[in-house]
């Protein structure tokens, strides 16, 4: 650990995005003095490794969560509306990724390298001191298209997900593995915990709960399209959407078959040009070699992988390109954009000790007034 760098917060530290979390700040050497995992209750004591160390884990406390520069949340909603406004009212900027703060006007949605000129709302005198990231299948899919956005429009993506179990988190890997084992040994299934049918070597169109108004879709499908259309500054009328959002039986990264209508034509070719001339994008395109995005592939790394870029047939097919879109849903799809985003939060001077320092005094006088 660094003496000049940041006094840092890991929420949610044993999880499955935490520990990813942990493991990417060290990979990226992100400056930090010291670090300071926190859990739940049950699992206070228990020790977490980062950098070659075994810290303890702490619980969340009013007296336990002050002098902190950056906090890094990756718990569930319920606890970030709680615990995000307490740590972001000592000075830290709050890194959350849950979907808690995502639709909040005075809160960033940020994909780096896509809209960070949004980060500096959170350290404003309208921001909350909060930067939310999006779910993992939003993130791949907006990294993908920002580029042709901004070349030549987008008004209509229909999208379709095959997500994996670790975005369920780690009973649901434990559950996939479980499930598998007794098949293949031709043992009798436990019912399923986590899902609510069998995973294992099936397929399920469903990821999150269905909507209580009746719409018909699910949570995640939801997201997926408020939040792209957050990222990229567009309305409804702007911009179509329609997802469906699928559970699969694979362990780690998500995939997603895209069609987009853009508002100029673009050849697949030019497209593929485009997209390998960005970074955080690596196009896998050679279908004749049976070269495309695999899931596998895809797992560890932080790139986004795109390939099966392709013309619609038919009318207006100058406009329609298909796209398949392949991430780690555990990096870019969570931990490592909060470290990117944490990377430009440091390299703009909003995690000096003078701004958390402005941060702490304007929160002070705030609920002095109230």
């Amino acid at each position: 650990m660094a003496s000049d760098g940041h006094r840092v917060a890991v929420v949610g530290a044993t999880g499955a995005v935490g520990q990813t979390v942990l493991g990417v700040l060290a990979e990226r050497d992100f400056p930090i003095a010291e670090l300071v995992p926190f859990a739940s209750e049950r699992s206070v004591g228990e020790p977490v490794e980062f950098a070659g160390s075994k810290l303890p884990c702490r619980a969340l406390a009013a007296d336990a969560i002050d002098g902190f520069d950056l906090a890094i949340e990756s718990v569930d909603g319920s606890i970030s509306r709680e615990w995000a406004p307490k740590l972001a009212a000592t000075g830290a900027l709050v890194i959350d990724k849950s979907s808690a703060w995502r639709r909040h006007e005075a809160v960033p949605l940020v994909v780096a390298g896509v809209n960070d000129d949004a980060i500096g709302l959170a350290a404003s005198k309208q921001g909350l001191g909060i930067v939310a990231s999006p779910n993992c299948s939003t993130m791949q899919m907006v990294v993908a298209l920002a580029p042709i956005h901004a070349a030549v429009g987008i008004e209509e993506i229909v999208v379709a997900t095959y997500q994996s179990v670790s975005g369920t988190g780690q009973n649901a890997i434990e559950e996939l593995h479980d499930q598998t084992a007794a098949i293949l040994e031709a043992e009798e299934l436990e019912p399923p915990r986590v899902y609510p049918h069998r995973i294992a070597f099936n397929v399920l169109p469903h990821v999150e709960d269905f909507d209580p108004d009746g719409s018909g879709h699910t949570g995640e499908e939801l997201k997926l399209m408020r939040e792209t259309r957050k990222i990229l500054g567009v309305s409804e009328a702007e911009l179509a959407i329609s997802a469906t959002c699928v559970r699969v039986p694979v362990f780690n990264s998500h995939s997603e078959a895209v069609r987009i209508r853009m508002r100029a034509p673009l050849s697949a070719d030019a497209c593929r040009e485009l997209l390998a001339a960005v970074d955080g994008i690596v196009v896998v395109d050679d279908p004749a070699r049976s070269a495309y995005p695999l899931a596998i592939d895809a797992a560890g790394r932080d790139e986004v992988l795109v390939g099966r870029i392709r013309s619609d047939l038919g009318p207006d097919a100058e406009r329609c390109l298909n796209l398949w879109i392949v991430g780690d849903n555990l990096r870019k799809g969570a931990a490592t954009n909060a470290v990117q985003i944490a990377e430009r939060l440091s390299r703009g001077g909003l995690l000096d000790p003078d701004a958390v320092e402005a941060r702490r005094a304007r929160a002070t006088a705030i609920r002095a007034t109230v």
